[in-house]
């Protein structure tokens, strides 16, 4: 490899006017980086603006989805009850009343026993089936066992015999029976066997289970029951609703209902929740308010500096603001779809819905949007489905003019990057011919000095020749 020594004959200084020539030949490459400096500067510009759109894209698209404006709040008069409103397309709002006859249980047997004998039998018998009420006798259940052919399943114990192993014969046969033994005393127990699901049809039945020192003792069940809601009580029209656990969905569109205990005469009330509107509209106009904010920022150019942002020069950009502030000032006018009883469209109608005040959404002195949250929510309670028009329909303008916007952001940010890919690939060719022409510079001068070195020996052999010749 050739190098450069700060000339040993001529004196100069080869390094430093190498690295100055250097600089000369570089400046093309410094103004690719500088470009690359500037494209990637402005390329983060434009994703913080895009990023800024898409916030009001997605506050729109909220505003537009009609479980938006199915959003229910419930209530119940009954602290044996909670109801919790899911709202959706099929909520509607509405009261129901009723009684909680009963709350859902799982089946609990027991046997009590001693925990020192080791004379329970080898093997018992467990019946999987379910418990119906005795019509006979109000406060008695009946067991019916079930049809399946692998209901009934022998548990075998094993030697010796105790208690402790009925209840892990239980536990390992896997019928969703949890088994396990109490201490009550010395020497005293309950064998307890537990269904791990509620209902009335996760029953069991235990055959030939008894301690054959003490066969007055017997299992005892307290059978599994469902939930059950006695509706419209002391109506003409009443029924009743089970379930296998304390929650039921199915009674009231768009409201689940949890039973604890039993109640009577529970009414459960679901409204219209309008503040869950009304923060979706206030979402709006906060993305709507940082979007402007943004646009402006990367837009500014400041007339006493004389300096400018980063997006100074983008009129597409810099139009953005006064587009959507435009579609706001000029009011709401959209086209509602019409459909028929079978949910076929037939057609449009052209709505002029005016002044967006109407949703509480004002236009600022300063560009900005306010919203009084208290003004939509009365104009909501004089004509909900007005009220829900307008904001749909000027939810769906916002959506596609901020996406059309979103998608030139885009494709400005895309030939962006491809263009700073490129100078990239320009910036590594340079630096190849940097490092030659750096080389041959090294070369050059490594080769001058050689020369010098050399005519300086010639120069003092001819000096000493003529000293001689005097």
């Amino acid at each position: 490899m050739t190098s450069s020594v700060d000339g040993l004959v001529s004196g100069m200084q080869t390094s430093s006017m190498i690295k100055s020539l250097m600089q000369v030949e570089a400046a093309p490459q410094t103004k690719l980086k500088t470009k690359v400096e500037t494209a990637q500067t402005a390329v983060a510009s434009y994703q913080s603006v895009n990023a800024k759109l898409k916030a009001v894209k997605s506050a729109a698209e909220s505003i537009a989805r009609l479980d938006t404006w199915r959003s229910l709040k419930a209530t119940t008069t009954s602290d044996a009850v909670t109801a919790t409103a899911s709202g959706g397309v099929a909520g509607m709002s509405g009261s129901i009343t009723f009684d909680v006859q009963k709350v859902a249980r799982a089946q609990t047997s027991t046997l009590q026993v001693s925990t020192t004998s080791q004379t329970f039998p080898t093997s018992f018998t467990i019946t999987a089936g379910k418990w119906n009420p005795d019509d006979s006798d109000a406060n008695t259940d009946e067991f019916v066992a079930s049809a399946a052919p692998d209901a009934t399943k022998t548990i075998n114990v094993g030697s010796p015999p105790t208690a402790e192993k009925v209840a892990l014969a239980v536990n390992n046969a896997d019928m969703g029976i949890r088994a396990y033994v109490v201490q009550t005393g010395e020497g005293a127990g309950v064998l307890q066997f537990t269904s791990t699901k509620s209902g009335a049809a996760n029953g069991f039945r235990i055959n030939g289970l008894e301690d054959l020192q003490d066969t007055t003792k017997r299992v005892s069940d307290t059978p599994a029951q469902d939930a059950v809601l006695k509706m419209n009580p002391g109506s003409a029209s009443p029924y009743t609703v089970n379930s296998s656990t304390n929650t039921f969905s199915n009674v009231m569109p768009g409201v689940t209902i949890t039973a604890t205990k039993e109640a009577q005469n529970v009414s459960v009330t679901a409204t219209s929740d309008v503040s869950a509107m009304t923060a979706k509209i206030q979402a709006y106009v906060d993305a709507a308010n940082e979007a402007f904010t943004e646009i402006k920022t990367q837009t500014a150019y400041n007339a006493e500096t004389k300096t400018g942002s980063p997006l100074t020069g983008d009129f597409t950009v810099r139009q953005m603001n006064q587009t959507m502030l435009s579609m706001i000032s000029g009011g709401l006018a959209y086209k509602k779809n019409n459909y028929d009883a079978d949910g076929t469209l037939t057609g449009t109608t052209d709505v002029a819905f005016g002044s967006l005040s109407q949703l509480g959404i004002e236009l600022s002195r300063d560009g900005t949007l306010s919203f009084d949250g208290a003004k939509f929510e009365a104009e909501y309670a004089k004509d909900p489905s007005k009220i829900q028009g307008g904001a749909i329909g000027f939810a769906n303008q916002v959506k596609d003019l901020v996406t059309k916007q979103s998608n030139s952001v885009t494709d400005v940010i895309t030939g962006r990057k491809n263009e700073i890919d490129s100078l990239n690939g320009q910036i590594e060719n340079w630096d190849v011919r940097l490092s030659a022409r750096r080389l041959a510079l090294q070369r050059q001068y490594a080769a001058l000095e050689t020369s010098l070195g050399k005519l300086s020996n010639q120069s003092s052999w001819l000096s000493g020749q003529l000293s001689g010749l005097g």
